[in-house]
């Protein structure tokens, strides 16, 4: 018994042993270069040490040994072992015959020149060479092709020779069925005009990951994971993986109470709420009501409706409704034409009319009933980072430009508009980033009424002066942000804006300041922002009284 447990240990310890691996060369010059490879030299068992020393000699063949040997593996001791290694020539270069097997637009996206009908490399280069130009030719090509090197030679330069061929090409595959599986209802018209992908199409793997991709620029849909193809005998199915996500928003708040004088119900506040593909189409609608302290009301309506009956254009109607006290009442109505170039790019025409009314009992020079129509274009660019839930999107444009006619009784005036708004976020790191956004408007026009003016000012606007309080016929703002993120739920940021603005009604040229400080959090109810800014005209000092305090909580749903 006790010569079996001797026996048992003495077998375990010899299982438990670790061996040792010396490679060498067949001289210094040789050994040098095997040991430039910084192989493994310790093992827990003879297996794992023989799979080092082939490892070790392919690594030689792709350096340019590619006549490399193991001339012997000799077992030193217990413990250690010593392969012998003959390198014999290396070779630097290969020249790889193409002989037309290639196709001239899978050598172009691999930067190679179509000229030539070879392709010369260092051999070091060689093995991922051919990966890149095999996966390219299953994308472009066949997904069922190999790319194969025969007839290779040796040149008496030192340099070798090889022709280069594509195992038989089958049939080229279009892809035959779209399936998307996760969100059965995702819009049909978004997978054709939106991600471009459509039924016998041809079939490129890359081609196809590279547009699902830009499912992250939607707000209502994510991709799950990558596409997926299933090849038949006859027929390539492609499975399309997305989710829906929730994207309505509202923010803001609402009261309504009694006026004395009129026994009238009056709303106060403020509501922001969005409704997007609901119905899923795509479509979204906008509601914005404002009622703020200088009995100023607005109502603003805006439904969009993409690819409108499976067609590349999409529609956008528009109704914005704005009283001030008893001075006048402004109706605009608009109608858009849209194409979405790709999924960044976006530009439309239009019309829109407006038509204003004055409520004062006699009109003024300042205040004039009048309406007008004016022909528009448009061009849109946004770009998102969807994964970040504080900052969603990364970069935005939006440039008009209209032209139309004011009438005024019967006395029509030629008018010109340009407007731009646009904000880019600047991360430097993970956690510190600078906001900067520049929005401006301008109405070219003989003579300006004050109900025909821009109106702005406020937490959208230039920040520390009272919501739409400020009139212009040309104005810019630039609202600049340092933000720091705490974590992924919790940021805060300076304010520093800065305005000019002038209003050729009542001869008014003025520069404008805004700072102060805020935080945004998100939390369960949603995203709650904190904003703290005083202004101040260019030869007006601050005043702490003049202080004005944002809050708002945008729900998603």
């Amino acid at each position: 018994m006790l010569f079996a447990f001797l026996g048992l240990t003495s077998f375990l310890k010899s299982q438990s042993q670790t061996l040792y691996l010396k490679a060498q060369g067949a001289d210094e010059k040789q050994t040098q270069t095997i040991d430039s490879l910084y192989y493994k030299k310790s093992f827990s068992d003879f297996s794992s040490l023989n799979e080092e020393i082939q490892l070790i000699k392919k690594r030689l063949i792709n350096i340019g040994y590619i006549e490399t040997d193991i001339a012997e593996v000799n077992k030193l001791n217990d413990s250690s072992y010593l392969a012998q290694f003959d390198l014999k020539q290396l070779y630097k270069k290969i020249r790889l015959n193409l002989n037309g097997h290639v196709d001239k637009n899978v050598l172009r996206l691999l930067q190679i020149d179509t000229n030539r009908n070879y392709l010369e490399i260092e051999v070091a280069e060689l093995e991922s060479t051919l990966e890149k130009l095999n996966s390219e030719i299953s994308n472009q090509v066949d997904p069922f092709s190999s790319l194969q090197l025969t007839n290779i030679k040796k040149l008496a330069d030192g340099s070798l020779l090889a022709d280069v061929s594509i195992s038989e090409k089958k049939a080229a595959r279009t892809i035959d069925s779209i399936i998307v599986k996760g969100y059965e209802k995702f819009p049909k018209a978004f997978v054709i005009r939106y991600l471009k992908i459509r039924r016998k199409q041809p079939f490129n793997l890359k081609t196809i990951k590279d547009k699902t991709s830009d499912l992250e620029n939607l707000q209502f849909s994510n991709q799950i994971k990558e596409p997926e193809v299933l090849f038949t005998k006859d027929s390539t199915l492609l499975y399309i993986y997305i989710e829906k996500q929730r994207s309505n928003s509202f923010d803001g708040f609402l009261g309504f109470g009694t006026n004395t004088e009129t026994n009238k119900i009056e709303f106060n506040g403020y509501l922001n709420l969005n409704l997007i593909n609901n119905l899923n189409y795509g479509e979204s609608l906008r509601l914005i009501y404002k009622s703020d302290e200088n009995e100023q009301k607005t109502f603003d309506l805006k439904a969009n409706l993409p690819y409108l009956f499976g067609s590349p254009l999409g529609t956008e109607f528009g109704l914005n409704i704005f009283k001030r006290d008893s001075s006048f009442v402004t109706v605009f109505q608009s109608a858009k034409v849209q194409y979405q170039i790709n999924p960044r790019n976006l530009i439309s025409v239009g019309i829109d009319a407006t038509t204003s009314t004055s409520l004062l009992d006699n009109s003024t020079n300042f205040v004039q009933d009048y309406k007008s129509v004016f022909y528009n274009t448009n061009y849109q660019y946004t770009k998102r980072q969807k994964y970040d839930k504080l900052f969603p999107i990364n970069l935005q444009l939006d440039i008009s430009f209209g032209f139309g006619k004011r009438t005024v009784a019967d006395l029509n005036e030629d008018q010109t508009k340009f407007g731009l708004d646009t904000y880019k976020i600047f991360n430097l790191n993970n956690k510190n980033s600078i906001y900067m956004r520049l929005a401006g408007a301008i109405i070219n026009s003989d003579s300006y009424f004050e109900n025909e003016l821009y109106r702005f000012g406020g937490i959208n606007s230039i920040r520390g002066f009272e919501e739409n309080s400020l009139a212009a016929n040309l104005f810019s703002v630039l609202n600049t942000e340092y933000r720091y993120r705490v974590n992924n739920s919790l940021y805060v940021h300076s304010i520093l804006d800065a305005s000019y603005f002038e209003n050729q009604t009542f001869d008014v040229k003025e520069k404008l300041f805004g700072f102060g400080f805020g935080f945004g959090l998100i939390n369960k109810a949603g995203l709650f922002r904190f904003n703290y800014s005083n202004g101040k005209t260019q030869n007006q000092s601050f005043k702490l009284s003049d202080s004005k305090i944002h809050l708002s909580l945008t729900a998603t749903f």
